[in-house]
């Protein structure tokens, strides 16, 4: 039987390649052997390579006019490239452009989407900006990419993959779209419907397309289909037109250095393979004549592989198809270190105790409630998935949910179930209150007395939850909802109140109105193996980054984890997660600093040096060995109810501590 699964690649180059019909020499300096050895020398296993860019032109051996005018008639580009690559053992996934297409767009413009002012849709504002022109799927422009895509097909099988990218959801209001959406009984005039339509499109086309791709190759090993920007997070819905998961995430060209933690962890638990590739531009897309200094590139490298991942870099190919040697010798160091980190994470299986439930409506950009959580988990060295409020989560040893969470009757009884069974539960802000503003479930322990009348209030941690907090009232600059436990339940936090609500005509001090004493609410409450916070405090850490909110976050997680899978004593800025096998457990510790140097660009330009980290790992065994990775540098440990126990110190920005164990047969 076929693997179901596409063979992922483990380092791959995704080559752009957006020529337009202007570049007169297309392809005139390629050369198979120069080709070939530029990424074979840089340690890369898979390149996607173009059939069909953005601006609509083709790049093989055609009748069809689209073919790029400056591409030699006697020249298949692409043919050479593969043949090329495929002489050294590198796979040639294929790419065409779907919703841009400049060709089409000029040739047919009653194909380009429309908006409800009836004007077309472009990059950009003005019909004198150079940006592109977004082609409707709902138009004949479907069925013309789709004979382009079944003559790849013919000219190339069996190909390595096919890469189908701007695949977005594109509502539209031309007249094959309005027709498509009244046919469904749709509203074209309603915003809501016509968003529903756009994604039933793309539904419909992902499904025609991979088909398509599978019906030619009924005969050879099943190819893997990626559509590109599609929202990560609808992948639980839609995988079923998958067989692996890519996830483009360049952090200095808009997605940030939050966004692949964030989407990672919501991708992982689908069990798809998955290639994630940032790219070597110091900007974005398009950004050809640059560089990303070496730690940039080996800290986004190093991060998606400790999370089980596939690595993937973004160059663009001059018109003339010559790589440029200053792009792969920056590949080859950091590929040379990843390929001799790989073979620790073969067949491993990322750690996680956490669950954080999203709202999957929310799309990849987490919002503040999202980033917060994940960069307190992550700094508080917690191991975390994320998931859709559907999944499977009785694995996990406690539930995490932010502030904009609709705990609705379905849920309320899958987490009750959960709670049943010996579950903890945190649940965050508005997220436990229903929409009559009272307590979504019982269990929660808690009696609501409506919002707030404070914008802002003071938090006054006590007990367990006071470690290493100051005897303070620190402020909470969201408001929340009034919140007192229940006979059985325990305040663990009280809430401060000001003088007075600050007002135009009515107000004290620059900012907000001092404290003036404790109220009879609470901000923290425990009941049994739940805890509710009153406040928005992953709001409030993802908008403000109190170091205090974190703190007494992850206090309260302690109370319900006590024996975590880390312990340690490093600063915030270490990034660990835990993988395990058969025979070892995997460590991975990433010590990089990425800094805002210009206007809204973060950037990596240097390690920082690692000495005297105290480590301890939760093991459910003593191991045999202890060492660094990947230059298997031994160290001394001790292993103390349940957890081995290490001092490490490394350079370079990224080590992996190796726990071997012994395998007994039975």
């Amino acid at each position: 039987m076929k693997n179901p699964l596409f063979e992922i690649p483990k380092r791959a180059v995704h080559l752009d390649f957006h020529t337009g019909p202007g570049i007169p020499d297309v392809g005139c300096g390629f050369d198979s052997q120069a080709f070939a050895d530029a990424f074979q020398e840089a340690h890369v296993d898979s390149v996607t390579l173009f059939a069909m860019c953005h601006h609509g032109h083709l790049y093989y051996h055609t009748g069809h006019p689209a073919r790029h005018p400056g591409l030699s008639r006697d020249m298949d580009l692409l043919e050479r490239q593969i043949d090329a690559l495929h002489g050294v053992g590198i796979r040639t996934p294929i790419y065409l452009s779907v919703q841009c297409n400049e060709y089409a767009a000029n040739e047919h413009p009653e194909w380009i989407a429309l908006t409800p002012e009836l004007r077309q849709v472009k990059w950009g504002s003005s019909a004198f900006n150079a940006g592109w022109q977004i082609l409707d799927m709902s138009s004949p422009y479907q069925d013309y990419l789709a004979e382009i895509l079944s003559e790849v097909l013919q000219r190339f099988t069996p190909v390595d993959g096919i890469f189908m990218d701007m695949c977005w959801d594109q509502p539209s209001c031309s007249k094959w779209a309005v027709a498509g959406m009244l046919k469904k009984g749709y509203n074209p005039q309603n915003e809501d419907d016509r968003a529903k339509y756009a994604r039933e499109t793309a539904h419909q086309y992902m499904a025609r397309f991979r088909k398509m791709v599978e019906d030619a190759h009924l005969e050879h090993e099943p190819a893997g289909v990626w559509f590109n920007s599609r929202p990560k997070t609808n992948l639980h819905i839609e995988k079923k037109f998958l067989r692996h998961v890519e996830i483009e995430a360049l952090p200095t060209g808009g997605w940030g250095y939050a966004y692949f933690p964030y989407v990672a962890r919501f991708v992982r638990p689908l069990g798809l393979p998955t290639l994630c590739h940032t790219g070597r531009f110091f900007k974005n897309w398009g950004d050809h004549a640059s560089l990303k200094p070496d730690m940039a590139l080996k800290y986004e490298c190093c991060q998606v592989l400790s999370q089980g991942m596939s690595v993937g870099v973004g160059d663009a190919l001059h018109p003339r198809g010559v790589p440029q040697k200053a792009v792969y010798d920056l590949i080859r160091r950091t590929y040379s270190y990843i390929e001799a980190c790989e073979p620790y994470m073969e067949g491993a299986k990322i750690l996680s105790q956490i669950a954080v439930i999203v709202d999957t409506a929310s799309g990849d950009t987490p919002g503040p409630g999202g980033l917060g959580a994940t960069r307190a988990l992550m700094q508080l060295r917690y191991q975390f998935d994320i998931l859709p409020p559907d999944h499977d989560f009785q694995k996990y040893e406690l539930i995490l949910i932010p502030e904009n969470i609709h705990i609705d009757n379905a849920l309320v009884a899958r987490l009750k179930k959960y709670s049943e069974s010996g579950g903890a539960l945190i649940v965050c802000g508005a997220s436990a209150l229903d929409e009559l503003g009272q307590p979504v479930m019982e269990e929660l322990g808690i009696l609501s007395h409506g919002q707030s009348e404070y914008t802002h209030t003071f938090l006054h941690a006590s007990g367990e939850v006071s470690a290493d907090l100051p005897e303070y009232g620190c402020v909470m600059y969201e408001p929340g909802f009034r919140m007192t436990p229940m006979p059985q339940s325990q305040s663990l936090v009280t809430v401060g109140k000001p003088y007075f609500q600050r007002e135009y005509h009515h107000f004290s001090g620059h900012e907000y109105t001092p404290e003036d004493k404790l109220s009879t609410f609470s901000a923290v409450v425990k009941h049994g193996r739940t805890v509710t916070f009153s406040v928005p405090i992953l709001e409030a850490y993802g908008k403000h980054a109190v170091p205090y909110y974190r703190t007494l976050l992850g206090n309260c997680i302690r109370l319900l984890l006590p024996d975590p899978l880390i312990k340690d004593d490093g600063p915030s800025k270490l990034e660990i997660t835990v993988a395990e096998t058969d025979n070892r457990m995997i460590v991975h510790l990433l010590s990089f600093y990425p800094e805002r140097r210009a206007e809204d660009l973060d950037i990596v330009e240097d390690a920082i040096p690692v000495v005297g980290l105290h480590l301890s790992v939760k093991s459910r065994c003593r191991p045999t060995r202890v060492f660094l990775a990947p230059d298997s540098e031994d160290l001394m440990f001790d292993y103390v109810d349940g957890y081995v126990n290490a001092t490490v110190a490394f350079q370079g920005g990224h080590a992996m501590l190796i726990l071997e164990k012994e395998i007994h047969d039975g």
